[in-house]
């Protein structure tokens, strides 16, 4: 589907307590929609707000138009020993249905990126997608990124199992 340029009338914002029940909404429904996971929405609740109290933890972007929330993104980091600098990592993306193939993804990305090249110690950025989702790895190879040299891998024991794969996710 083509791309309808139409964010001249957005802005990117940091998120605030205020935009916990907005993002919370929006962590439901990217995990319904591009993982078909049933998630809770007091443990997501609890998990947002830790965010948006500790900027340790992470930094919700925001892409606001006419007051209303329409995109987000989450940026947590990992340090590399290798590198001696940090990855951004992209995570929590979601863009309200209405406005999607109309930029807003775009826009958060470019202003991300922009922000860590200006970041003294920042080296790069890294997200991870669901192998199924074949839509989001077009949008973010469009958008310059490119498949690593990496399986993403996990041991855990809490959270929800993988309605696609009846394994823990």
């Amino acid at each position: 589907m083509p791309q309808k340029q139409v964010t001249e009338d957005l802005d990117i914002r940091t998120a605030t307590l205020a935009d916990l029940e907005t993002i919370t909404q929006h962590n439901i429904a990217m995990a319904a929609e591009t993982e078909d996971y049933d998630l809770d929405p007091e443990i997501v609740r609890r998990g947002v707000r830790r965010v948006l109290i500790d900027e340790s933890r992470g930094v919700y972007y925001l892409a606001v138009r006419e007051g209303h929330i329409v995109g987000q993104l989450l940026i947590t980091r990992e340090w590399s020993d290798w590198r001696d600098d940090w990855f951004w990592w992209i995570q929590s993306v979601y863009v309200t249905p209405d406005t999607r193939h109309t930029g807003v993804y775009s826009k958060l990305h470019h202003f991300v990126e922009e922000k860590a090249r200006e970041r003294p110690g920042v080296c790069g950025l890294r997200l991870y997608v669901d192998k199924h989702n074949d839509s989001a790895q077009q949008v973010y190879r469009q958008l310059g990124m490119r498949e690593a040299n990496y399986i993403f891998m996990e041991t855990h024991w809490k959270g929800p199992a993988s309605a696609k794969t009846d394994k823990p996710a």
